[in-house]
């Protein structure tokens, strides 16, 4: 399970499983990559519900 996050700087792609960690960084800055993860834990729950309608539905 993972998101992608696409800003005009750049993209990530972070896994959810087994833990919330950053796959690929294109362009994207630490700070930015730190602040784009803490709103990836804070709504992981909304993520995680989001990618199972998804792929299950």
């Amino acid at each position: 399970m993972h998101v992608h996050v696409i800003s005009p700087d750049g993209e990530a792609k972070f896994w959810l499983e087994p833990k919330i960690e950053l796959a690929v960084n294109k362009g994207l800055g630490a700070t930015e990559l730190n602040e784009l993860k803490q709103i990836v834990e804070e709504r992981q729950n909304e993520i995680r519900n989001s990618w199972q309608r998804h792929f299950k539905g």
